[in-house]
């Protein structure tokens, strides 16, 4: 406590009327114990959901605004409607209710116009401790239509007022996220004192000539006017985050990361990799004699690309864009023969064991046809082979290695890389592919004068070509925008819950033919708060005592053991299990040719990326697949609108513009699919305009500053280092 402490007394008292960007960023950093009301207790339950320092409360924005500047009467509450109202507590009673077994508090707040309830289900005591009959209190909420026809508010937000400050509470309430256990208002004081104590601290991130170009305001202004809006502030705007104290914050955040991903693209003009050239290309003449079908335009355009990369002495940074079942795999195994060729070993890295197995199963007979020695390394590898392993790895001898984490362990060292590929590396982050290329220096860290392997980074997950170019600002992106001939397209239809009968006995007919099923749901397990949402570990239960008895169903989910769901997986894939029940752990990962159908339960709560990518896993053999999703009638406008574009349209990358244009709630890119971590406020689907101005200024600025090294530039150097340099790797900034 004692260190949190001196930083609150010198944010409280400055030493300095102008601090350092340095300076700021260590008082930024204080605990949040060191605010005044946080004990050790709540620190803790702050700290569980990210908001360990000051620098994490002034940056938890609101998620909404209240509009409480309006205090109307009790008789002109209108239905349906957020309203607020002051007057007294006229009545209060807590009592029992069997139906829900819990407590529940009713009240009547009255004023000189009327009445109206107020209900509380599972009233915590807290509550019921704080109220009393006779105070005057402000309560807002949505009104509705309660029994016998009278007006009532369940769960109203509320303050107790002291007498006269009525008039004083018209104001835009800013509403968070909070943890659980935490009231509403001890956020709201918190943030407030955060923002009193330390609003000095905040630096001001941009250079004046570039928010002055782009009409920002501060960084301190714009957190002020989030977290405390003034009277006259335009509660849409805030609402749609598209206020200019959103912009400035989205732009600051962008601007960043465009800056660090392109000092990253700069360091790798100085490294060198070992060019290779196309010098006897017997492996991949002898390879295409034992292809059973043709390259289709889009493979042999990116093979090129990948060729052209590789000829050259800097390192090749790719990431290969393409639908599942595009060929993206023999486009980096054409890539690695290229590496092998030339006397260089290629190392493979997956995200699951199951997926790793799959590369290594559908590329070892090619491998073996060619002469070359293939392995495989996962976690599964039992200690002895792996022992024998490694030496052959770290000699050179071991040419092709397919392995997941497994890889990236300290005692594995592989001098004669040539190529990384890294397969669905949205699963991946920065740091983790950086390890893969340090296997080339072993223990020492990679230097100038150290041959850095290519790499060629994989996704199955589409995203618009623009959107790519900006976001992958640190490497160059192709596209395998062709699906090979003679693939018939799944067959993908909507139902309503009324109509799962004809669902499941389009399952059982596929059973029947000898075939097999996955069913995916949202929840792992039954949840109280989404009690009409089905859940994966109930649905297996009861199809395994059903009507799918004698076919076998499994679960698998993410709160499973890995080797757990490893197992199930291999059951399925070895075709013991009929059915497999599951969450979207198998959106990536897992390739059964005999798998013809996707049942997705609650389909209006999935994006169009994740049901795209589910999509993906039927169909992949010689029978027609089917996708059927089943909506069970609570969908939005837009969530209905992105079961529409499933039904109707198989590109991936169309859908990925569609799900850009939609911006529903299963947003199209994440924290996993871009690899790097989440953003405080900026949303790189809502934002994108933003995004690419942000990448022009931080491009032309490191045209004018390449290292950041110039006075102008310190500032930016220090906070560039403290938000990206770990997640970045930028070991060149400072």
């Amino acid at each position: 406590m004692k260190p949190a402490a001196k930083v609150q007394k010198l944010a409280l008292s400055p030493t300095k009327s102008n601090p350092t960007v340095r300076q700021c960023l260590r008082a930024l950093a204080t605990p949040v114990q060191a605010l005044k009301g946080v004990g050790p207790k709540r620190a803790e339950q702050l700290e569980a959901a990210g908001l360990g320092t000051v620098e994490d409360i002034l940056y938890h924005l609101p998620f909404r605004y209240e509009d409480r500047r309006q205090l109307k009467k009790i008789n002109q509450a209108k239905v349906g409607q957020e309203e607020s109202f002051t007057g007294q507590l006229a009545m209060l009673q807590n009592r029992f209710n069997p139906r829900r077994q819990s407590q529940m508090l009713t009240a009547v707040l009255r004023d000189d116009s009327g009445a109206i309830d107020l209900m509380w289900y599972r009233a915590p005591s807290y509550l019921a401790n704080g109220l009393a009959q006779g105070q005057q209190l402000l309560v807002h909420g949505k009104v509705e239509l309660g029994s016998q026809g009278r007006l009532r508010i369940v769960h109203p937000d509320f303050e107790v007022l002291e007498p006269g400050e009525e008039s004083d509470h018209a104001r835009i309430l800013p509403v968070y996220l909070r943890p659980g256990g935490i009231p509403m208002s001890f956020m709201r004081k918190l943030t407030a004192q955060a923002l009193e104590q330390f609003k000095v601290y905040l630096p001001p991130g941009l250079p004046p000539s570039i928010a002055g170009r782009m009409n920002l305001i501060s960084i301190a202004d714009a957190l002020a006017k989030l977290h405390e809006p003034s009277l006259d502030s335009d509660v849409e705007a805030l609402n749609d985050a598209s206020s200019p104290a959103h912009r400035s914050v989205i732009f600051d955040e962008l601007f960043f990361m465009q800056l660090g991903l392109g000092l990253r693209k700069r360091a790798r003009t100085e490294s060198r990799a070992q060019p290779v050239g196309a010098s006897g290309n017997t492996l991949l003449k002898r390879m295409g004699e034992l292809l059973p079908f043709k390259l289709t335009d889009a493979q042999r355009r990116v093979y090129r690309e990948i060729a052209a990369d590789m000829a050259g002495s800097q390192p090749m940074q790719r990431l290969v864009q393409g639908d599942v079942g595009s060929g993206k795999t023999m486009v980096a195994w054409l890539a690695s023969l290229r590496i092998i060729e030339q006397g260089y070993q290629v190392l493979w890295m997956a995200p699951t064991e199951i997926l790793a197995e799959q590369h290594f199963r559908g590329l070892s007979g090619y491998a073996e046809s060619l002469g070359i020695r293939a392995a495989l390394l996962t976690a599964a590898t039992p200690a002895k082979e792996r022992r024998e392993l490694l030496p052959r790895i770290e000699s050179g001898e071991v040419q092709f290695v397919v392995g997941t984490h497994a890889l990236i362990q300290e005692d594995i060292h592989a001098p004669r890389m040539g190529l990384g590929v890294v397969d669905e590396q949205h699963r991946f982050g920065v740091a983790q592919r950086l390890s893969l290329r340090q296997l080339v220096a072993g223990k020492e860290a990679l230097s100038s004068t150290t041959h850095e392997p290519h790499m060629l980074l994989m996704s199955a997950t589409p995203i618009p070509r623009s959107l790519a170019m900006v976001l992958y600002g640190d490497m160059e992106v192709s596209f395998v925008d062709e699906m090979p001939p003679g693939r018939t397209p799944v067959q993908t239809k909507v139902f309503n819950e009324r109509e799962r009968k004809q669902v499941y006995s389009l399952v059982l007919d596929e059973l029947r033919k000898g075939h097999q099923a996955f069913v995916v749901l949202p929840l792992v397990e039954p949840s109280e708060q989404l009690q009409q949402v089905k859940d994966a570990t109930q649905m297996a239960e009861k199809m395994g005592q059903t009507l799918f008895k004698e076919f076998g169903v499994g679960l698998v989910h993410g709160r499973m053991k890995t080797v757990e769901r490893d197992e199930t997986m291999r059951d399925f894939r070895d075709g013991k299990l009929g059915i497999l029940v599951a969450t979207t752990v198998i959106e990536v990962g897992i390739d059964i040719a005999n798998a013809t159908v996707m049942v997705i339960e609650h389909a209006e709560r999935f994006g169009l990326s994740q049901l795209h990518q589910l999509r993906g896993r039927v169909g992949r053999g010689n029978a027609p697949g089917f996708c059927l999703l089943v909506n069970h009638g609570t969908a939005s406008a837009v969530a209905a609108e992105r079961l529409r574009v499933m039904a109707k349209e198989t590109d991936g990358f169309k859908i990925a513009e569609a799900d850009l244009k939609l911006r529903g709630p299963g947003e199209l890119l994440g924290t996993r699919q871009s690899g790097l971590a989440d953003f405080r406020l900026a949303s790189l689907t809502r934002d994108t305009e933003l995004l690419a101005t942000a990448r022009k200024e931080a491009l032309t600025w490191l045209e004018k500053d390449p290292q950041l090294k110039s006075k102008e530039s310190a500032g930016l150097r220090e906070i560039l280092k403290h938000r990206w340099g770990k997640r970045l790797q930028l070991g060149v900034v400072g």
